[in-house]
């Protein structure tokens, strides 16, 4: 069996140690533990009190994943487990030494009572992957904090620090120094008070004061459709919580949480959302990089550019606790910046999710500097300026000169030649991408992008600077565009050519909103604003794209979008919901007239299966070429980059679950339909649907 639990006695006190290292989650040898050391001390008459606690950095950090989707096979269940526990006669003290998630504060919600190390944090975060919790969480949680509380804790499920826990009732104390010497002494005051034991299942004073209140539910129902559209599991969880609230008893809230949350194991989102987790994980390692290599230290880092990109950039870093310096060539941008990023964090201060001693310490760490010089002296520079390949190189070459042997140098562009830009220094290994998506201090994905001459210790120091800043990174080749933005051109094109061949952009954007995205191609191209891209293939003298022709018509109208309250649609002052407007329509079909199309009607599926299978597609051809080294990476870009929806999995994963055999004859139809580059089907796609494997298959 895996993991054990060590049976101490501490005068009248049973100590319970969980030792499974290095987060003890609730494997086989765990809850066998658990339930022979709860008998143990049941039997024995001189022990009067029980604490469970655990060794390492965790008390329990949640169930053994590997162990997700079947039943467990060695050793009693966890509900036997829990069961013994919530049974006993005599009281049994959680010392939440560490980390207790999912099944961790699930078995201290079996026990009288809580105390946490401050530093500790508790949660129940199931429905990231896709679950809710099983082992009663949803039913003992309303109990003890009430409907509204515990439905905002399971459904974010986000972690709650102790002193957090404590307010809202979940812990009933919090401790500095050893916790276990604290939850003995806890036992000891307990026993001599009369050792009362205390169940959360007998609890009713909070679901009482929420029993028939059906506006609490109602409101709930409303956030989730905003806050997790088309999610699964949040629903039934709202059900179990209601469940708990409005049951004629424990065991039969019990039952519908047993019942739904097999429901949730069979549902193919938890399929999708795991592996995204595991995607995530997985994007970290990079090929011939060994636990060895001495990785760039970074305590001091430097940007150039003090606009969105790079103040967002600089944000980055002071939440992380490292110094840096901002410069821009203008210093009226500079400045600018500055109170760019102050007011950000006012903003974040006014809604209680920062403390403004916080935000002065963090303020502090950003140091503006008109000096291009003064940038010298950091460990890591990153250029933020606009996507201008000359100024980049300019900007590279004065690097150069001035950066300390050994600095990492790297260049945020979002679809740029980083070797060209390597090139132009005379220490191409020290180069690389760092593409931070925008807002950058709250977008999670960073593409490390890989020059020709980028050594494995500036890759690896730029992946491990991604997760000090709390970034998802993952590493992409020099290509146009790296990941996300080039199969992002082929998914655009597509959705630009179907309003010439005769869809509408209403129902373009209405079908994939309807698949998960946040919005449609037309919508998130008003709200970005249609002249960046006009402006800018003006001043390269225009283009002879054809897709370009619409959006550069609409602009001469005046219509850049949102800003100007016409685009692809019109809005309402002070609104941002986009509605039809007959100027736009007649500027689509007079130039796919124009453009001598035949417009014809589309469906739902052929739009969904243009935008996506075009995504799938280039992801191939990405694969194929090595400029992604694994399906999952370009499941985790799209994820967390582009607003691909999380329980779907991402476009290669969607590909996989739709068989790529079905996947390519659509491709292949598309192909000989439109003779159009981007329909060419893979070869690495023939192959895998040839031998009846998917993309996963190349990840294993």
């Amino acid at each position: 069996m895996k993991g054990t639990v060590h049976y101490e006695k501490h005068g009248e006190i049973a100590l319970l140690s969980i030792d499974n290292p290095p987060v003890n989650p609730l494997s086989s040898g765990v809850r066998q533990g658990l339930y022979d050391g709860v008998t143990t001390a049941l039997d024995d008459d001189d022990v009067k009190a029980i604490v469970v606690t655990g060794m390492h950095r965790a008390f329990i950090a949640g169930a053994d994943i590997s162990e997700f989707g079947a039943a467990a096979t060695e050793g009693v269940g966890l509900h036997e487990a829990l069961q013994i526990m919530e049974g006993s006669s005599k009281p049994i003290i959680a010392a939440i030494n560490g980390t207790a998630f999912g099944g961790g504060l699930e078995v201290a919600l079996c026990c009288d009572y809580r105390i946490a190390s401050s530093t500790a944090p508790v949660g129940l975060p199931e429905v990231k992957l896709g679950l809710l919790p099983g082992a009663g969480g949803t039913q003992r949680l309303p109990r003890l904090i009430g409907a509204e509380a515990a439905v905002d804790a399971i459904v974010s499920g986000n972690p709650i620090l102790a002193p957090q826990a404590l307010e809202m009732g979940i812990v009933e104390k919090v401790v500095e120094g050893d916790i276990v010497d604290a939850a003995l002494e806890y036992a000891e005051e307990i026993v001599a008070a009369g050792g009362a034991t205390r169940k959360i299942r007998d609890m009713f004073d909070k679901v009482a004061a929420d029993r028939g209140n059906s506006v609490v539910f109602e409101a709930a129902a409303a956030q989730l459709e905003k806050t997790h559209r088309n999610h699964f599991a949040p629903t039934q969880i709202l059900k179990c919580i209601e469940a708990a609230v409005n049951a004629d008893s424990f065991e039969e809230g019990l039952e519908t949480e047993r019942r739904l949350f097999a429901e949730c194991l069979a549902h193919p989102q938890r399929e999708a959302l795991i592996h995204i987790f595991f995607a995530e994980r997985a994007a970290n390692k990079i090929p011939d990089l060994s636990k060895e290599t001495a990785l760039i230290e970074i305590n001091k880092g430097s940007i150039i550019g003090a606009g969105t990109m790079g103040g967002g950039i600089a944000m980055c870093f002071a939440n992380a606790g490292i110094p840096v310096r901002l410069h821009d060539n203008d210093p009226e941008n500079l400045q600018r910046g500055l109170k760019v990023i102050e007011s950000n964090y006012a903003r974040t201060v006014s809604r209680g999710r920062l403390s403004q001693d916080d935000m002065d310490k963090r303020m502090s760490l950003i140091v503006a500097t008109e000096d291009f010089d003064d940038l010298g002296d950091a460990d890591v520079v990153i250029e933020a300026v606009y996507e201008n390949l000359d100024l980049k190189k300019e900007i590279f070459v004065k690097l150069d000169k001035i950066m300390k042997p050994g600095a990492l140098l790297a260049t945020n562009t979002s679809g740029l030649d980083v070797d060209a830009v390597a090139a132009s220094t005379s220490r191409a290994e020290f180069v690389c991408g760092m593409h931070f998506f925008s807002p950058a201090n709250v977008m999670r994905l960073l593409e490390v992008v890989r020059g020709k001459e980028s050594s494995t210790v500036a890759l690896g120091t730029a992946m491990a600077l991604g997760k000090t800043l709390g970034k998802v990174s993952v590493m992409a080749g020099n290509c146009p565009g790296f990941i996300g933005n080039r199969m992002l051109g082929g998914y655009r094109r597509q959705a630009d050519l179907m309003i010439l061949q005769g869809a509408s952009p209403a129902q373009v954007d209405k079908v994939m909103y309807g698949f998960g995205l946040a919005m449609g191609p037309f919508a998130m191209s008003d709200m970005v604003g249609l002249d960046l891209g006009w402006r800018a293939r003006k001043m390269m003298g225009g283009s002879n794209e054809i897709t370009a022709r619409i959006p550069d018509e609409l602009c001469e109208l005046g219509r850049y979008g949102q800003k100007t309250g016409k685009g692809y649609y019109q809005y309402e002052e002070g609104d941002r919901t986009p509605l039809p407007d007959a100027e736009a329509d007649e500027v689509i079909e007079r130039v796919s007239k124009e453009s001598g199309f035949e417009r014809r009607e589309f469906s739902d599926e052929d739009i969904l299966k243009r935008c996506i299978y075009a995504l799938v597609n280039i992801g191939a051809k990405l694969l194929e070429e090595g400029h992604a080294l694994r399906a999952g990476d370009i499941d985790t870009v799209y994820v967390n980059g582009y607003g691909f929806p999380t329980y779907i999995g991402g476009p290669m994963w969607y590909a996989d679950t739709q068989g790529l055999d079905n996947v390519l004859a659509d491709i292949e139809l598309f192909f000989q339909e439109s003779g159009d580059d981007v329909w060419k089907p893979t070869d690495l796609l023939k192959k895998l649907a040839a031998e009846g494997k998917n993309f996963a298959s190349l990840d294993s």
